[in-house]
């Protein structure tokens, strides 16, 4: 007991300076990594032209409204009847509200959904004197989508109450967009500037720039409740794509006034992966259909409820497509206006994407608009 009582204090002794041992090597890692992020930010740059700001870290209250659209063209028949269908799917404008919180742009946000679908964005990013790089993941799910039934299918008299529907199986939605830049005149032009407020450009500027992009989504409909939504995109009813690319384009920062900076960038990328995995299912809207005219009459509520407690899909087949070299352009326009420590921005992007299938063809597109308040810290 005694011996246990002298060398109990040792131990109390030895962990604590463990402790200090510990915290401190943290603190002096944060603090090194520090410095060589504030050394990357102003090295090769002109003052001139580029100013980094006395305090690094931006805190950034986030907004953003998206949309996305699927839409085909199929070609098919009934039997006998020969018909064409240009449906989409559009889902609602959805708002999303967060953070953001970065040391010289280095950092990460987070977004969550407050007005249309159920979903969230997820952010990281990094910007140096002379590169930019950023990752963006979203999901969602659309129980009210906007859907445009322009098939000869269907009468004039039904296809508004077909498009007003609510649906039982949401669309889901997954998308992943990673994009990163290299300034070929990083001295006198700053991405960081525009995008995520780290620094300030002070007088206007441009420069030529390469580009790489990454993009992936899924899109899932694939439910009997959804089944003829299924039969009139040919049998589609979830779809992934994937494209990759490179590019050579040209950016500018204009500085019309103290504090104001307008930015626009065009990157034309040659998209050297372009691959689309197809889902198709079967489904028994033609068994429900033979010796009918049920899409070009007036139905009750009643005959429509039991029609569509009866659809049914069928896994049927799963094909990967390789589209070969194409070009897609890559265009974005910022606005940002700083005063004092604190800033304002607003951002926007769209991307549009295309796939094929026999005789049916159709594309995905979507687009983002941020807006942010954010203060340096």
């Amino acid at each position: 007991m005694c011996r246990m009582k002298r060398i109990l204090p040792i131990v109390i002794m030895l962990a604590v300076c463990a402790d200090g041992m510990a915290q401190g090597g943290v603190k002096n890692l944060v603090k090194k990594v520090g410095r060589m992020i504030d050394s990357l930010t102003i090295r090769g740059v002109d003052r001139r032209y580029i100013e980094a700001p006395e305090k690094p870290w931006q805190l950034i209250v986030k907004s953003n409204l998206n949309q996305s659209l699927v839409k085909m063209h199929t070609q098919g028949a009934i039997g006998d009847r020969q018909y064409n269908a240009s449906p989409s799917l559009k889902t609602e404008p959805t708002a999303y509200v967060g953070l953001w919180l970065g040391y010289r742009g280095y950092g990460l946000g987070y977004t969550v959904n407050v007005g249309g679908n159920n979903g969230s964005f997820f952010n990281i990013g990094a910007t140096g004197g002379r590169y930019g790089a950023t990752l963006r993941i979203n999901s969602f799910r659309s129980y009210h989508p906007r859907l445009n039934l322009d098939s000869d299918l269907i009468s004039e008299e039904n296809k508004d109450g077909w498009s007003k529907r609510d649906l039982e199986d949401p669309i889901k939605v997954r998308a992943l967009i990673a994009n990163a830049y290299y300034l070929l005149n990083g001295k006198r032009f700053s991405y960081a500037a525009a995008y995520d407020q780290s620094v300030v450009q002070k007088r206007s500027s441009g420069s030529l720039l390469a580009g790489a992009m990454y993009f992936y989504a899924s899109i899932d409909y694939g439910t009997n409740s959804n089944a003829d939504l299924v039969y009139l995109m040919h049998g589609l009813g979830r779809l992934k794509m994937w494209q990759g690319g490179v590019g050579l384009g040209y950016a500018y920062n204009w500085v019309p006034t103290r504090g104001l900076l307008i930015s626009a960038m065009a990157v034309p990328m040659l998209t050297f992966v372009n691959k689309v995995k197809g889902y198709a299912y079967d489904t028994n809207v033609p068994e429900l259909l033979e010796g009918s005219d049920f899409m070009n009459e007036e139905i009750t509520d009643e005959q429509w409820n039991s029609w569509h407690d009866n659809l049914r899909i069928t896994p049927s087949v799963e094909k990967t497509y390789n589209s070969g070299l194409t070009v897609n352009l890559d265009l974005r326009l910022s606005v940002t206006y700083n005063f004092s420590r604190y800033f304002m921005n607003c951002n926007g992007e769209f991307n549009n994407f295309r796939v094929r299938k026999n005789a049916s063809n159709g594309r995905l597109e979507n687009w983002v608009v941020n807006a942010s308040f954010g203060v340096r810290l």
